[in-house]
């Protein structure tokens, strides 16, 4: 990796570090989930970033991808909530999140065994290393504490302007595996939960531009190109104008049992990896 390349990266990975701590000390009871939202994505701007995709703020049993399209939805005491960031600088992308409760402290160890499953891993990141070793650290990790990983949800590689990659970093020790490589970028994110770790799909609220079929199909991938964006970027839109893009839907654990995930973006090195979103 070149170091301009580099430097790109590690930019974005110090701007998504600081939205995450700043927008998560907004999180708090009566708070809107938009004014979050909205505070997070204007902040990544004003820090000299670009929005890699929506601020995604996923409650409870939703695991992951859901934004606000309006200012109806509240945090509630003891409310357990999903902060995800996406920062890019020139299509070099880094992706972090953490888990925190509204409130109350009753979610600490599902809170902690991810922490703890996504510190081991990192560890255990470098080259010629199997994609399906991390994923049986984190497995083990979070089992230890008495959890189950969501299996369906991996880790994935970043690459320009390209937030799924192509290789994943399972949640377990899966049977499929690839190989990583040095100057390879992972988002790696455990998750943890309750119930058994299966997931089931809710609506829609972020999408991303495919293939243009249509005018506005057009104009959406001028304005945001192959990456994704909220429902609620584009008011002027009609639900007509959607049909066709792909569709990001929520990702909610199939029993209801509450969720919880750590996520850092790395760099592979030879003998380890770099964390960028510290």
């Amino acid at each position: 990796m070149n170091e301009y390349i580099r430097e790109h990266y590690i930019e974005a990975g110090k701007i998504a570090a600081r939205v995450l701590h700043e927008a998560g000390s907004c999180i708090k009871e009566g708070v809107s989930l938009l004014e979050v939202a909205e505070y997070a994505e204007d902040r990544i701007k004003d820090l000299g970033g670009n929005i890699a995709f929506p601020c995604n703020i996923s409650i409870n049993e939703i695991a992951s991808h859901y934004t606000p399209d309006d200012d109806k939805n509240i945090f509630n005491k003891g409310d357990v909530v999903k902060l995800d960031i996406g920062v890019h600088i020139e299509g070099y992308i880094a992706d972090t999140a953490k888990t925190m409760e509204v409130g109350t402290e009753d979610h600490s160890g599902l809170i902690i065994a991810c922490i703890d499953a996504l510190d081991k891993a990192i560890i255990s990141i470098r080259d010629s290393v199997q994609t399906r070793t991390v994923g049986k650290v984190i497995e083990e990790t979070i089992t230890k504490h008495g959890f189950s990983p969501i299996k369906d949800l991996t880790g994935h590689s970043l690459e320009r302007y390209n937030l799924h990659a192509g290789i994943s970093i399972p949640n377990y020790s899966s049977f499929f595996s690839q190989k990583i490589k040095k100057d390879m970028v992972f988002a790696i994110e455990p998750f943890a939960t309750y119930g058994k770790g299966n997931i089931r799909h809710g609506r829609p609220h972020i999408y991303s531009a495919g293939k243009a079929r249509t005018k506005a199909h057009r104009d959406i991938s001028e304005r945001f190109g192959t990456l994704p964006f909220a429902r609620r970027w584009i008011p002027e839109m009609s639900p007509d104008d959607l049909k066709g893009l792909r569709e990001y839907s929520e990702l909610i654990e199939s029993s209801g049992a509450i969720v919880a995930q750590s996520e850092h973006t790395v760099i592979v090195g030879e003998s380890g990896c770099e964390v960028i979103t510290n």
